[in-house]
């Protein structure tokens, strides 16, 4: 089997590896690095050299992609969109609200609302921290 061939087969083997284990990002960038090392087999290098380019490529990418990666994974406060924007937002309790469910207004919005802690009664005129939302309902934290 060519060298070009094994290296380009690893390099499969390790992207469909990546999207099986989402979230750590280190199987792409290594997949990557089997590419170059496909790249010098197919140019005509000897297989240490080969071994160096895929170590060397490993190194690189891991050093700099997958930091960059990581940090598009924990997307700051300000750039949240949705619901996903109302985490961590200030509400006041409009009607009390328990396990069972209430009313608060986040911004100028009025939201159903329910106590994060199951044990929690919250009551009106209380200010609160939206801690997730959940449909259509905001769970709620004193």
């Amino acid at each position: 089997m060519p060298g070009w061939l094994a290296w380009s087969i690893a390099a499969v083997l390790l992207a469909i590896g990546e999207v099986f284990t989402p979230g750590l990002f280190f199987l792409g960038p290594v997949a990557l690095a089997a590419v170059a090392g496909a790249v010098a087999a197919a140019v005509g290098a000897a297989a240490w050299l080969q071994l160096v380019v895929f170590i060397a490529g490993a190194a690189a990418s891991i050093g700099l992609l997958r930091p960059i990666a990581r940090a598009h994974l924990r997307m700051p406060a300000a750039m949240r969109t949705g619901t996903a924007a109302l985490e961590g937002a200030h509400a006041v309790v409009l009607q009390r609200v328990d396990r069972d469910g209430g009313r608060v207004r986040i911004g100028g919005e009025e939201w159903s609302a329910r106590a994060y802690m199951p044990d929690q009664v919250i009551e009106t005129g209380t200010r609160v921290e939206v801690v997730k939302i959940e449909g259509a309902t905001a769970l709620v934290y004193e």
